[in-house]
């Protein structure tokens, strides 16, 4: 008593119950404090054994939003950690040093519990065993552990050991863990994720929770799958200054376009309930019926919270029925809200796609930047359904830059600006490539430029020019046999709005079939097309471009080789189009 150290060797209890409670300032009422001073107590009290049946624990936390009850009954007989763990946990422990310094066999369980309330205003439910109170005293031997909780749509499963329980030392767990969208996790680990369709994985769950610099997670050699696409690989999560930091290596064998979706805005639609959503806290758009571009925002508000580095490697990625992309390869980046994509490319159509990606969610509204260049893909690839398309030795290349500011794709697309260019060659056009695409309003313009016939494409051209949303073409112009199709006017992004004229020219004296020019108005939902009755002034832009074609020439040539086919065939339409007496197209 003089020592202020009081020992109890033994505790028998019948039917205990506590009633944990934190206030919002902080103040617990497991925390004793001196009357007069407020600081802790000098008293020391060391429990050696406690025992007890059937015992109730309440918790109360302002801060955690938490209100929770924990029911504890003896299992009348242990159980053997081996029979609940197995070998889910043989591998190799994430510390070198503890494969040369084994720690002792893990104790057996002794108490079943149960658990049921709400945390962070989510409903939790859950039962599992945890070691004897002896075992959790002892910090040299592993203290068993295994759960099976639900909070929200989320559900976990653990089952392995605490090292040091009383002090929080280390972890080494078997983890499964399934939901409904990855997001969902936020309000329960603060670290970051995507939205996502649903998503189950299973891994090995190793922490070591007392480092210098902050508590370090390492999930590794885990197995998953996110909507219909499979993923693996290892990640570290450390709680380090100034904020957490997400590392790892990812890699998939096949992966569903749909399932990354969300990733740039579009709903999944993939298991997310309107009743989830609520419960969880998650705020979804529904996409207005006369918008295309996704509405969907991205949520910066939480890229601030954690900073990332993953690299993410994937063997094949399925976009529809027809068009798979191969060998992608990405490397993401988050410091400080800043998002960057860089590399990101992939093979598709039997070219390659190469670019950097960044959104600086720092910033309000969001910045957006992305780079892309396109090179060789080939054009009986890129419309496999097509069978005239088949017969085709024609590829496309293009180049795109854009900048733009927004929460969304469809904000930041209506502030773009910037260029994209494009160029085509030995290509083939009909009224059946218009409906294997969807484009009715190109099937339209086809019928009424060819008719039914199939029209080949010796180049096709476009140079872009994109400033806040609105775009207006230096030069879009496609040569076919019969005739150079020249397109002029404007599309704007802010209102999904578009103003084209189409405006064909005959070559010599063949016979073609419209020399009367088209136009396309509406919005990108409700497109509509027809001729126009009288003649056009001329417009400018493209029109200007054709008179002074060298230098968009000049930059769509540097998009392929030398002396290739494409250079060939489109160098013969820019030295056509630059021949006195060509820089305007007729229009009647």
């Amino acid at each position: 008593m003089l020592a202020r150290h009081v020992v109890i060797r033994q505790v028998q209890l019948s039917h205990p119950a506590a009633d944990l409670e934190r206030q919002a300032d902080g103040t617990a009422n497991w925390v004793f404090l001196m009357p007069e001073t407020g600081e802790p107590s000098p008293w020391k009290l060391d429990l050696n054994e406690i025992g007890f049946d059937q015992g109730r624990v309440g918790y109360q936390d302002a801060q955690l939003k938490a209100e929770l009850e924990i029911l504890v009954d003896p299992l009348g007989k242990p159980v053997p950690f081996a029979e609940l763990a197995g070998d889910a946990l043989d591998a190799a422990p994430d510390d070198p040093a503890a494969a040369r310094d084994p720690k002792p066999a893990p104790a057996d369980y002794v108490f079943g519990w149960k658990i049921k309330g709400k945390y962070k205003d989510l409903p939790v439910q859950g039962e599992g065993k945890v070691g004897g109170m002896l075992a959790l005293r002892d910090a040299s031997r592993p203290f068993p552990l295994q759960a099976d909780v639900s909070t929200g749509s989320t559900k976990a499963s653990v089952v392995g050991t605490l090292t040091d329980p009383l002090q929080l030392g280390a972890l080494d767990l078997r983890l499964k863990l399934s939901g409904a969208s990855m997001a969902n996790l936020y309000p329960l680990t603060g670290v970051t994720l995507p939205d996502s369709p649903p998503y189950a994985t299973d891994g090995h769950l190793q922490a070591r929770l007392r480092e210098a610099g902050g508590p370090v997670f390492h999930y590794r050699d885990f197995n998953g799958k996110v909507g219909n696409s499979d993923l693996h690989g290892d990640i570290r999560f450390a709680l380090q200054a100034p904020r957490p930091k997400l590392s790892g290596q990812l890699s998939s064998k096949l992966l569903r376009m749909a399932d990354l979706g969300p990733l740039i805005g579009v709903q999944s639609g993939g298991g997310t309930t309107a009743r989830t959503l609520k419960a969880e806290g998650e705020k979804s758009l529904v996409q207005p019926p006369d918008k295309a571009l996704p509405v969907q925002v991205f949520r910066t508000d939480r890229w601030r919270d954690m900073d990332a580095e993953v690299k993410l490697s994937v063997g094949r990625i399925v976009h529809g029925d027809t068009l798979p992309l191969t060998d992608l390869d990405v490397g993401l980046v988050l410091q400080d809200g800043l998002l960057t994509l860089d590399p990101l490319r992939f093979n598709m159509a039997g070219g390659r796609l190469d670019g950097k990606l960044s959104l600086d969610g720092a910033k309000t509204p969001m910045a957006g930047r992305v780079n892309m260049s396109a090179r060789r893909l080939q054009l009986k690839q890129l419309f496999p359904k097509t069978q005239s398309m088949q017969r085709t030795l024609g590829e496309l290349n293009g180049d795109a830059a854009l900048a733009g500011s927004g929460n969304s794709v469809a904000a930041l697309l209506a502030s773009a600006s910037g260029d994209t260019r494009l160029l085509v060659n030995d290509g083939v056009i009909s009224r059946a490539l218009m409906e294997i695409a969807g484009l009715n309003v190109g099937n339209y313009v086809v019928s009424k430029l060819f008719g039914d016939d199939e029209v080949k494409i010796n180049c096709g051209a476009a140079d872009l020019q994109m400033k806040s949303g609105i775009m207006t073409p230096r030069l879009f112009v496609f040569d076919t046999d019969n005739a150079v199709i020249t397109i002029d006017g404007t599309v704007n992004f802010r209102s999904e709005a578009m103003d084209l004229d189409i405006s064909p020219e005959s070559k010599g004296f063949r016979v073609f079939s419209l020399r009367s020019p088209l136009y396309v108005r509406g919005t990108f939902k409700k497109p509509d097309a027809g001729v126009h009755m009288l003649p056009l002034a001329a417009r400018g832009a493209g029109v200007v471009a054709l008179g002074v074609l060298l230098t968009p020439a000049a930059g769509l040539l540097a998009l392929v080789a030398p002396s290739s086919p494409q250079e060939t065939q489109c160098g013969e339409l820019f030295q056509r189009l630059k021949q006195p007496g060509r820089a305007a197209p007729a229009k009647k």
